[in-house]
């Protein structure tokens, strides 16, 4: 079978080099200052978010086990910092090195192990949680599926982690996987096609050319076209659905094939892709699909756990976990795009959510450090290794805190600048997805994502040596 090669404008999703995130320095008190030296260096840093996050990767560590998560504040551009506990010194220095430091109830471990205890007593198709630093709160989110026993279940586990502990909200939609998806990528199935979009161009560990997409993609089919009608172009070396992420790696057949560092925001733009980044509840971030172009948002959880209801077995769940929540709108077509930030930060691979860009919801995307990590890729040219890539940042427990970008785009403005506000984000519009798709394995409850266009698929992941 003779292969082409892709061209510049099909393979426009890309990242290159990777850079390290700006260094947030510490300033911790010399031995000999004054208090009131001590009172001026404890004044909260004005930040970027990119630096926002290497500063709260700094703090966690003065702050050990009194850390209990911390935010992006994009209205003062500071860094809040939840502390549990009364170590005054830990406070101190956390202030020193910039931060706005606030007491909060509930510690890292505290809401660790109370999302292990959803996961264990509370994973019910259409459900999801994830750590609000901004509340303190683990927020659960159902969608409209969850009814009767399931919703008594739900809450009766909730109102069981104690007061103050976590709280629900009620999602219009239905959680799904968005497959169908900046460019797209097609594959032929039996039963119909899959189409899917493209997230970013990596080098694979032998280096040979390759790009990243969303796990259910890889476990829908092995190969892919850049048309609907083409010969196959690329083939799928790993992919990890359902379970610790939703990622899979694809190389291209033909070795030669060009894959800039951009991302194809269409009309002619791109953005520059310089690194990958972990993303910061708070920060405001772009996304592009095939289906619904480029559009903004707002991240609101980190490590989020999602419970997809399995398409093929009605009692079936596909668990993925380590996700990013965002209140960015998607629709089937757009999984595997890219979520990335106005300054060139690579962060993350559409997987699903509820909703559409017309009521708005919840999307989830799978951390791109993780997928680097995971299948030892690197961004673009690969001229920096996989760990090299991993912006500094901190997720524990359903909470953290990585890089981002500061200002927030529109669809229509991709240049456009300014600061958006975190918030909690709950409520969705109904989704209806197409095609069947399902998955199983080792993970617990595995049924099926919605995979738009496809037939039935058995297999929970793929791996292929070269």
């Amino acid at each position: 079978m003779s292969h082409k090669r892709i061209p510049k404008r099909k393979a426009a999703i890309a990242v290159g080099g990777v850079a390290a995130l700006g260094a947030a320095a510490l300033l911790l008190p010399n031995a000999n200052a004054s208090q009131d030296e001590k009172a001026a260096d404890a004044a909260p840093r004005t930040l970027r978010a990119n630096d926002a996050s290497d500063l709260a990767a700094q703090v966690r560590g003065l702050l050990g086990d009194a850390f209990a998560g911390s935010y992006y504040d994009s209205g003062s551009r500071q860094l809040v910092v939840n502390v549990a506990g009364g170590d005054d010194n830990a406070t101190l220095r956390a202030e020193q090195a910039g931060a706005v430091v606030r007491q909060v109830d509930n510690s890292t471990a505290e809401l660790t192990s109370a999302a292990r205890t959803l996961r264990t007593e509370a994973t019910i198709p259409g459900t999801s949680w994830a750590v609000d630093p901004r509340t303190n709160r683990i927020l659960v989110t159902a969608d409209s599926t969850v009814t009767g026993a399931n919703w008594d279940r739900l809450e009766s586990t909730v109102q069981g982690l104690g007061s103050g502990m976590a709280t629900i909200k009620k999602s219009a939609g239905t959680f799904k996987t968005f497959v169908s998806g900046g460019d797209a990528i097609f594959s032929q199935v039996q039963g119909g096609a899959v189409r899917c979009s493209l997230g970013f161009n990596v080098t694979a560990s032998d280096g040979s050319p390759a790009f990243l997409t969303a796990g259910h993609c890889g476990v829908a089919a092995e190969t892919w076209s850049d048309s609907e009608t083409g010969q196959p172009i690329a083939t799928v070396d790993q992919a990890t659905f359902p379970g610790e992420g939703d990622f899979s790696l694809v190389t291209y057949d033909d070795a030669t094939t060009q894959a800039p560092s951009e991302v194809n925001v269409g009309d002619g733009q791109s953005v520059q892709i310089g690194q990958a980044a972990e993303a910061t509840v708070g920060q405001a971030v772009l996304r592009m699909g095939s289906t619904t172009g480029l559009n903004d948002g707002t991240v609101t959880g980190l490590d989020a756990t999602v419970n997809f209801q399995s398409e093929t077995d009605p009692s079936g769940v596909d668990t993925v976990t380590g996700l990013i929540q965002t209140d960015v709108c998607a629709e089937p077509g757009d999984s595997g795009g890219p979520l990335f930030t106005q300054d060139g930060s690579a962060l993350g691979l559409t997987s699903g959510g509820s909703g559409d860009c017309t009521s708005g919801g919840e999307t989830f995307f799978q951390p791109v450090t993780t997928a680097l990590q995971a299948t030892g890729a690197t961004l673009g040219a690969g001229d920096a290794g996989a760990g090299d890539q991993n912006g500094a940042g901190d997720q524990a427990g359903g909470d953290g805190v990585g890089g981002a970008a500061d200002p927030s785009a529109s669809a229509e403005d991709p240049s456009g600048a300014g600061d958006q506000a975190g918030g909690d984000q709950a409520g969705a519009g109904d989704q209806s997805g197409t095609g069947d798709q399902s998955g199983n394995g080792d993970q617990s409850g595995n049924g099926t994502g919605d995979q738009s266009g496809s037939g039935a698929h058995s297999g929970a992941s793929r791996s292929r040596t070269h």
